[in-house]
């Protein structure tokens, strides 16, 4: 793995921040863009700009042949059965919502979805309003000291009452990689259905639909070197034509009157309006840039860094790591005893390194552990050892300062 070469890559990496390099460490908020990233929206709004699906015009049959090109290489990266299984959004968030309102034809008062306690937000909030649509209950799979779920709490709460389970596949807030595969089964021994937020795990994890058996995955492209703004919704054929539409207007359309209307087949039922074009495209692009470095090198590199930052913050006087699970991605949450977390991330800003700070839209999991939130640093392959010094040595800087 060529880091140097591939951090030519990617031009934001040479900038500069407060007069020091940029030390990118908030990839689980969204990774770094590189040039052929870029290109591809440059290329599109400057050579073929135009809408798709609706034109004879050459324009139009390029847009088309490159969206559905990209369509294909997701389809193919995600090794769904048909490409009519991917459904393109504006991102993860879009997806839950699209499935949770579909469900609300299909739960009933009284029956129970189960949800983790290791949930963004954007996997809980629509589930409730589900809940209180139908009078459906929602059910909580607790988690552990060391942000792992309870596994045995998990059995005792899957019943005949439970028609869905959803929860991410990798912790965005402590990097727990979550048992989906057994969780996905067992829930389908109960002929549950099972959504997977995999916004997380995208980026570290090649998840392959079949072999998992998941009824809906997640993703966005921003997380996985893409645009924002763009993501699919991965679901499995037979669930896709049982669920309503979401959105209304053109494009999920077969035939419409003022008298009745009709809705087209899949994906274009899903896919009302006119989509973020240029990003699906790109979207396509950051996945075949993903794969020529290669996920199992990514995931090689990536647990390096991890391991090499926890030893180097853990000789830190005061250091506590939230998420200690052994199976994780490279995500780092701390605290140092007696200091607010985002007092530490606006010193190390001003030393040119970029964490989040907060609760990482994850509450529950900070409520568990009774803090305000935490420093996140998350890392990626284009991420060096020599940045996790300069990091350490910042945060022992902000530590002097705020003692």
């Amino acid at each position: 793995m060529n880091i140097e070469k591939i951090r030519v890559d990617f031009p934001i990496l040479s900038r500069k921040v407060n007069g020091h390099p940029l030390v990118y460490f908030d990839n689980a908020a969204t990774s770094q863009t590189p040039s052929t990233v870029i290109n591809a929206i440059v290329d599109y709004y400057q050579k073929y700009n135009a809408n798709i699906h609706r034109g004879v015009h050459t324009l139009s049959q390029e847009a088309t042949e490159a969206y559905e090109e990209a369509r294909e290489t997701i389809r193919a990266h995600f090794n769904a059965k048909k490409k009519e299984e991917i459904i393109f959004t504006s991102g993860t968030t879009h997806g839950i919502n699209l499935v949770a309102n579909g469900f609300a034809s299909e739960i009933k008062k009284g029956e129970e979805i189960l949800v983790s306690a290791l949930e963004h937000h954007s996997n809980i909030v629509p589930w409730q309003m589900l809940c209180q649509k139908t009078g459906a209950k929602l059910r909580v799979i607790p988690m552990t000291e060391e942000g792992e779920l309870d596994m045995n709490t998990f059995y005792d709460l899957l019943s005949e009452k439970t028609k869905l389970v959803f929860l991410n596949h990798v912790s965005n807030a402590l990097g727990t990689i979550n048992p989906i595969e057994e969780i996905i089964q067992k829930a389908h021994q109960k002929n549950a259905a099972v959504l997977i937020d995999g916004a997380q795990a995208a980026p570290h994890i090649q998840a392959d639909v079949q072999q998992l058996d998941v009824d809906f995955y997640v993703v966005s492209a921003h997380k996985m070197c893409g645009p924002t703004g763009v993501g699919i919704l991965y679901g499995k054929e037979e669930w896709l034509n049982k669920l309503p539409p979401y959105q209304g207007g053109g494009e999920m359309i077969d035939q419409v009157s003022f008298e009745k209307t009709t809705y087209a087949g899949l994906p274009h039922k899903f896919e009302a309006g006119t989509p973020n074009i240029c990003g699906g495209i790109a979207f396509g692009k950051a996945i075949d840039y993903l794969h020529e470095i290669g996920f199992d090198t990514i995931a090689e590199y990536e647990h390096e860094l991890l391991t090499y930052a926890t030893e180097k913050l853990l000789e830190i006087e005061g250091m506590k790591i939230f998420g200690t699970s052994v199976k994780k991605t490279a995500v780092i949450s701390f605290n140092i005893e007696g200091m607010h977390p985002y007092d530490i991330g606006t010193i190390v800003d001003k030393l040119g390194i970029a964490v989040r700070t907060g609760h990482h839209c994850a509450q529950p999991i900070m409520d568990y552990y009774k803090i305000p939130g935490t420093v996140r640093a998350s890392f990626s392959f284009y991420n060096t050892k020599s940045e996790i010094d300069s990091f350490v040595k910042a945060v022992k800087r902000a530590k002097i300062m705020l003692s």
